[in-house]
């Protein structure tokens, strides 16, 4: 198999280049030379916000069997690959977000449920609707048979660039007390960057598509079990956990999900990337 993999240097797009790599296929990788590929890669480098930002992909004369794309910003920057793609490639695999589908959701829900309004042509916008249009851009280039659309949760693991795992694991790294925000049996539902990897490309090889959502069942772990694991793996020898009750933490002024990374209070619904749109899922 040959993959196009636009981005690639970092979280879940090295993750997929790292996982293609291990089955033996045969991976191009498309960045603009900020972060080194991994070995044993094609690079081509390219900015695809600017105006000749693709110039190497449509110099190439390289084919591809599956694409996967992360992008996370203007929706015309993923119409304008996916143009330039859609005769030279066979799938294309867009990581998208659950956070396209309208709030507030609905535990439990579907890929039918409501989703945001979104642009294909459209400049960056907000997260929700960016993911939105991103998806529409890569369905109207390549078409709905040709399409995945990997609407992920949370996303955690290896290379992470945004600063949620990352965050925790230096903050019980440097020991002392830790602010746990409780409750500790509160239920956390997220996807290892791994496990997304895998799936994307085990979906563009079987074929499928259309939307997908790809996150742990409710209630995998809870945030107890995340700290505690935090601690095991990187806590100092001195770390001590202290359970807070959220409305202490709320009195406190301190914002859920983006100065506490991952939690937020029961009851209120997992709206992760409405919250902020500068924060990446993607490359």
């Amino acid at each position: 198999m040959r993959l196009l993999m636009l981005g690639g240097t970092e979280f879940v797009g090295r993750a997929v280049v790292e996982a293609a790599l291990a089955r033996g296929w045969e991976v191009t990788v498309f960045h603009r030379g900020r972060h080194d590929a991994p070995a044993g890669v094609t690079s081509l480098h390219g900015d695809r916000t600017a105006d000749d930002g693709l110039a190497a992909l449509s110099a190439s004369d390289a084919e591809w069997d599956v694409v996967v794309d992360t992008w996370s910003g203007a929706p015309s920057v993923v119409r304008d690959a996916a143009r330039v793609l859609a005769g030279r490639a066979g799938r294309y695999v867009y990581v998208s977000s659950g956070s396209v589908y309208r709030y507030p959701g609905v535990a439990g829900s579907d890929e039918s449920y409501p989703v945001v309004e979104g642009d294909a042509d459209a400049r960056s916008v907000a997260y929700a609707e960016d993911k939105r249009g991103g998806e529409l851009a890569a369905v109207a280039e390549f078409g709905a048979e040709r399409v995945v659309l990997a609407r992920a949760g949370l996303i955690l693991g290896p290379y992470e660039n945004i600063g949620r795992l990352p965050w925790w694991l230096n903050r019980v790294a440097r020991g002392g007390p830790v602010l746990a925000p409780g409750p500790r049996e509160l239920d956390l539902q997220y996807i290892d960057v791994r496990d997304l990897a895998e799936w994307v490309l085990d979906a563009g090889f079987s074929g499928l598509h259309g939307a997908y959502n790809i996150v742990s069942p409710i209630a995998h772990t809870t945030m107890g079990e995340f700290l505690e694991a935090c601690v095991a793996v990187a806590g100092a020898d001195d770390v001590e956990l202290r359970w807070t009750d959220p409305s202490v933490i709320a009195d406190a002024g301190i914002e859920p999900w983006m100065e506490l990374p991952v939690w937020l209070p029961p009851g209120e619904l997992h709206d992760t990337m409405h919250r902020s749109s500068t924060e990446k899922a993607g490359a």
